[in-house]
């Protein structure tokens, strides 16, 4: 089992930064593949970024150029660096691991939520 717990939601202006982190206990951290993803109200839940075991990285194209996910294996910690914040990038977001390298998430956080002022 791996416990996620994500951090680092506020308010922010747009045009903003913000940082999430997602904090992983459990099982190696290092082995799993880690995504993003962000639910605003009457929508429905949209994948964000990836990042898998070894490094590599996606973007939905609407947040390319303007966030970056990384991790810190020796820290067990997830992050997603938001610049350039829109009004609409405001949501709960989620983040989530999975032990494969393809395939559905296993294991998700509770969501931290961003708010983004115009």
């Amino acid at each position: 089992q791996v416990q996620l717990v994500e951090s680092g939601g506020g308010l922010v202006q747009a045009g903003g930064s913000l940082r999430l982190s997602c904090a992983a206990s459990g099982r190696t951290f290092s082995s799993y593949a880690m995504g993003w993803f962000r639910q605003a109200p009457g929508k429905e839940r949209e994948w964000v970024a990836a990042i898998t075991s070894g490094g590599s990285t996606n973007y939905a194209d609407s947040v390319k150029g303007r966030f970056t996910i990384s991790r810190d294996n020796a820290k067990n910690t997830g992050y997603l660096q938001m610049n350039a914040l829109k009004p609409e990038d405001a949501a709960v977001y989620f983040c989530a691991a999975r032990s494969t390298v393809a395939g559905a998430f296993d294991y998700w956080g509770q969501g931290t939520q961003v708010t983004v002022s115009s």
